[in-house]
């Protein structure tokens, strides 16, 4: 199968709500109540750099790196993945490929382990969460 025939057998909605998924699974992860505190600690940022920044690029932005993610997640994982299949597959591109990528940059940037691990943390959450979306919904 070539890229445009695999591109023409996706089935959008769940790719569009694989992306939207990384946009709930953020909100929650970075809020308050998770990991905000540390996370702002571990960049030593304070509220005050957060309110700098277009928001309106950056969430767009965000968006549509998301969006490119979970396209290429269900193109890794094919037309009609098991659920089984599709938690592994974003199990493995949450960990060890974007987790062990930052591991890889976090030790030569000689950043704090603890943001590796929410940052990391995330992103294994969320494509295993993507997994699981694609891994249902299929045509």
């Amino acid at each position: 199968m070539n890229f445009l025939e695999g591109l023409s057998r996706l089935n959008y909605w769940a790719v569009l709500t694989a992306a939207l998924s990384a946009f709930v699974i953020g909100g929650a992860w970075y809020s308050p109540a998770l990991f905000k505190q540390r996370w702002m600690a571990a960049n030593k940022f304070e509220e005050a750099d957060l309110k700098r920044g277009n928001v309106a690029v950056i969430f767009a932005g965000s968006f549509t790196l998301a969006l490119i993610s979970a396209l290429a997640m269900a193109l890794f994982i094919g037309r009609s993945p098991s659920l089984s299949f599709g938690v592994m597959a974003g199990v493995l591109v949450g960990l060890c490929w974007v987790g062990m990528s930052f591991g890889i940059t976090y030790l030569f940037e000689r950043r704090p382990f603890i943001l590796f691990l929410i940052n990391a943390g995330y992103h294994l959450v969320t494509f295993t969460v993507m997994g699981i979306i694609l891994g249902l919904w299929h045509r």
